[in-house]
C-alpha cells in the first residue's frame, strides 16, 4: 500500500509547525524562567534574612514580584493556548500572605518553573542551534581551526571527511529529538503554570462570570444594531431604487405605443437605477460578511485591504488553518477600521499588518509610525473596535504615546 504524497508532505508540515511552535514557547518560557530564578533568590533571602528583621522589608517586594511574574506567565500562556483564568488578587501583606492559598499556589509553581522550566527551556534554545551547527558542519568545517572540536557537545576533531559527515549523523539526532520531542517539552514546561497559576475551585469567578455577561451583552447589541443598519441600507437605499425601476417600467410600457422615444428614455433610467441598486446591495452584502473573506481566506483579504489602504502597508500573515467565521470576519472589520483610521488621522507614512495563528488563538498586530495620540474617546473608531473584540471574548490593547508610534494588539480564540 503506497502513501499519498500530500499525506506525506502534510505530516511533515504540521510536525515542523508544532516543533517550531513549541521552540519558541520554550524560550518564551525561558526568558520568564530566569525571572523566576531571580525572584526565588529574593524570596529565599527574604527568608533566611527575616529573624534579622531585613526580611520583613523585603516580603513585600518579593511578593510583588512574585504576583507579577506570575500575571505575566498567564499572559504568555494564555495567547499560546487556552485562557488561564486569573484568581482573585493575592495580598502583598506578609502576615495576609502567609494564609493566602493563591500566595502558596504561586511560590510552588516559581520553585518548579526556576528549576524545570529553567532547565526544559535551555534545552529548548541550545537543541536548534546544536542540530544546526552540527547538521552543516561539512560545510564550514575546512575553515575552522585545526584544533576545534567537531561536535555541538565538544567530543572528537575532524581530520578528515568521515569525522565531519559523522557530525552530520549527530545534527540529525539532535533534529530529531527537536521535532520528536520538541512539543511534549514545551507541554512540560507549561503544566506546572496550567495547574497552579489558574483559579482554583474556592476562587470566587462571580467578576468573571460579571465580565463575560457584560461580553455577551455587548455582542447582542452590537448584533441589533448591525441588524437595524441593515435593514436602513436596504430600505432607504435598495429598496427605494427598486421601487424607482417598477414605476419606471410601468410608465415605459404605457408609452411604448405612442412615444417610443420617451419610453427609450424611460428604460435608460430605470437600468441606471436597477444598477444603482445592484450596488447597493452588494455593498450591503459585504458588511455582513465579505465575500473575500470566503474566496481567499483571512490573509488574501488582508492583503486586499492593505492594498486599498492610503499609505503604504506591509502584511505579514501566517494562518495556517481557517479560523470560524465570526473570528475572520472579526479581524478583517478591525483591520479595516484600523487602516482606516490611519489613513485619515495618523499622518503616518507606513503602517503594517501581522497576523499569527498559534495554539487556539488569533492575533493581529496593527502598527503605523504616525503623529500617535490615539484616543477611544475621540470618535475614531477604536470604542467599535474594542466592542468587536469584546464579544468574542479578546482583548485589545492599545499603545499610542503623543508623537508615535501607534500599536494596536488583539488577541482573539480561534473557536468563537
Amino acid at each position: 500500500m503506497t502513501v499519498p504524497v500530500t499525506s506525506v508532505r502534510e505530516t511533515a508540515v504540521r510536525t515542523l509547525r508544532a516543533a517550531g511552535a513549541a521552540t519558541g514557547q520554550l524560550v518564551g518560557g525561558l526568558g520568564t524562567a530566569f525571572l523566576a530564578l531571580g525572584v526565588l533568590l529574593l524570596v529565599a533571602l527574604a527568608a533566611v534574612t527575616a529573624p534579622a528583621g531585613v526580611g520583613l522589608l523585603l516580603a513585600p517586594a518579593a511578593l510583588r514580584a512574585l504576583h507579577a511574574l506570575a500575571r505575566r506567565e498567564r499572559e504568555r500562556l494564555s495567547r499560546r493556548g487556552p485562557e488561564i483564568v486569573p484568581p482573585d488578587p493575592p495580598p502583598t501583606r506578609l502576615r495576609a500572605a502567609l494564609g493566602d492559598a493563591t500566595t502558596r499556589r504561586e511560590l510552588s509553581w516559581l520553585v518548579r518553573h526556576a528549576t524545570l522550566g529553567l532547565l526544559l527551556g535551555l534545552l529548548g534554545f541550545l537543541l536548534p542551534l546544536c542540530a544546526v551547527r552540527d547538521t552543516t558542519f561539512p560545510l564550514w568545517w575546512r575553515l575552522s581551526p585545526g584544533e576545534a572540536t567537531t561536535t555541538s557537545i565538544g567530543v572528537g576533531t575532524a581530520h578528515g571527511w568521515p569525522d565531519a559527515l559523522a557530525a552530520t549523523l549527530l545534527g540529525v539526532g539532535w533534529t530529531a529529538i527537536v521535532l520528536g520531542l520538541g512539543p511534549g517539552m514545551a507541554r512540560l514546561q507549561a503544566a506546572p503554570a496550567r495547574r497552579l497559576l489558574a483559579a482554583g475551585p474556592d476562587t470566587d469567578l462571580s467578576l468573571r462570570v460579571a465580565e463575560l455577561t457584560a461580553t455577551r451583552a455587548a455582542a447582542l447589541n452590537a448584533h441589533a444594531t448591525e441588524l437595524r443598519r441593515i435593514e436602513r441600507s436596504l430600505h432607504d437605499g435598495a429598496q427605494n431604487r427598486l421601487v424607482s425601476v417598477t414605476v419606471l417600467l410601468g410608465a415605459a410600457r404605457r408609452m411604448a405605443a405612442r412615444d417610443p422615444s420617451g419610453a427609450d428614455e424611460l428604460l435608460e433610467r430605470a437600468q441606471s437605477a436597477a444598477e444603482q441598486a445592484l450596488a447597493e446591495l452588494r455593498s450591503v452584502a459585504r458588511g455582513i460578511l465579505p465575500p473575500v473573506l470566503a474566496d481567499r481566506g483571512l490573509a488574501g483579504a488582508l492583503s486586499g485591504l492593505a492594498a486599498d489602504c492610503g499609505v503604504p502597508c506591509r502584511v505579514e500573515a501566517d494562518v495556517p488553518e481557517r479560523c470560524a467565521a465570526s473570528v475572520e470576519a472579526t479581524a478583517y472589520f478591525v483591520v479595516a477600521e484600523a487602516l482606516t483610521n490611519i489613513a485619515k488621522h495618523s499622518g503616518a507614512t507606513r503602517a503594517a499588518v501581522t497576523v499569527r495563528a498559534r495554539g487556539g488563538r488569533l492575533r493581529l498586530l496593527v502598527e503605523d509610525d504616525g503623529r500617535g495620540g490615539a484616543d477611544e474617546d475621540g470618535g475614531s473608531g477604536l470604542t467599535g473596535i474594542r466592542r468587536r473584540v469584546a464579544a468574542l471574548d479578546g482583548t485589545l490593547r492599545l499603545s499610542s504615546p503623543p508623537g508615535g508610534p501607534t500599536t494596536l494588539d488583539v488577541d482573539l480564540p480561534c473557536g468563537s
